[in-house]
């Protein structure tokens, strides 16, 4: 994956706006007067404008802590928003795999965020494909009809067309999509089985799904097989596939921790960074679908990238399951 630029300054507005404060008003901070001033604006932006230099009191450059009195002439350059620029077409580097005048399927490098959100606003995949197919800005969601956590790698699907989109959409609520996942999880996991435990926001610590008193759980099922087992400086680790039933988010994650068999590098949920595991061990394998066009079944298969080579060559493969 190729290096992306910083992200640049969020554009100014055309609009100059400009503040005279009664004489009778009380000295204060600049960034408190601001808030009253401009109250459909959060106190943190209004702060990060100041900062930035585009807020200037009586000629001079502003200062969060800046004291303005009675009388105070304020000039403020409104600055976009991070979001109000996230659906923008950008270069990203991405690896498609196959397209057609309906879909397209991409093989997303670790480390790239499928959709802007918060913290992550460009640099997206989302962005990337506005960029290289520009028909994708009057499709939702530029397409994206299922996603990758930013450090797991491998295939997803892309709609083209708002039509192919409700198609796929409705293939993944019938659970008819196939998808698969290579994982390397701590431990001795043996055989095969299935994980059939509701997912949900945990209610103790924002970032991370919860099967424990989950907030809006959600049905969630994973289906695992051993391919192998082995040893890293004396601890097991076990190569799995998994086949998701459903696709909520950090599934495989949560439900391997569940086991108690958290994936390697996966430290929100208990994995540690072995074997060169410098982020989850979880690459999306395998992807089969129905062409929402020609009805005929598709299938993909990408091999995990070097990172997840690199940690694969480090372990002792003892036996195969």
């Amino acid at each position: 994956m190729s290096d992306i630029p910083p992200t640049p300054e969020a554009p100014a507005t055309d609009e100059i706006l400009l503040f005279q404060l009664p004489l009778q008003a009380l000295p204060d901070r600049l960034d408190k007067v601001l808030a009253r001033l401009l109250p459909q604006h959060s106190r943190s932006r209004l702060q990060a404008w100041i900062e930035d230099g585009h807020v200037r009191v009586d000629g001079a450059v502003g200062r969060v802590r800046t004291r303005v009195g009675p009388g105070a002439r304020i000039q403020v350059r409104p600055q976009q928003a991070p979001e109000d620029l996230a659906f923008a077409p950008e270069p990203v580097d991405f690896q498609v795999v196959a397209e057609s005048p309906d879909w397209v399927v991409v093989n997303k490098p670790a480390g790239l965020v499928t959709h802007p959100g918060a913290g992550n606003w460009r640099g997206t995949l989302l962005n990337g494909l506005l960029y290289r197919y520009p028909e994708l800005l009057h499709v939702a969601r530029a397409g994206i009809v299922h996603r990758l956590d930013k450090d797991t790698s491998g295939l997803l699907v892309v709609a083209r067309t708002e039509t192919a989109q409700t198609a796929l959409v409705r293939q993944l609520q019938a659970r008819s999509v196939k998808r698969e996942y290579c994982a390397l999880v701590h431990g001795v996991l043996s055989g095969q089985g299935r994980v059939d435990a509701a997912i949900g926001r945990d209610p103790r610590v924002p970032v991370r799904m919860s099967t424990e008193h989950p907030i809006a759980p959600k049905p969630a099922v994973t289906h695992y097989a051993v391919q192998r087992a082995g040893h890293w400086q004396g601890q097991a680790v076990t190569q799995v596939v998994c086949r998701l039933e459903t696709g909520r988010t950090h599934q495989i994650r949560v439900h391997m921790a569940l086991l108690r068999h958290p994936l390697l590098g996966d430290a929100v949920y208990g994995g540690r960074p072995i074997a060169l595991a410098g982020r989850q061990m979880l690459h999306a394998q395998a992807l089969s679908f129905e062409d929402p066009g020609s009805g005929q079944w598709q299938s993909f298969a990408a091999p995990p990238p070097a990172d997840f080579q690199a940690c694969l060559a480090q372990i002792d493969w003892q036996a195969a399951a």
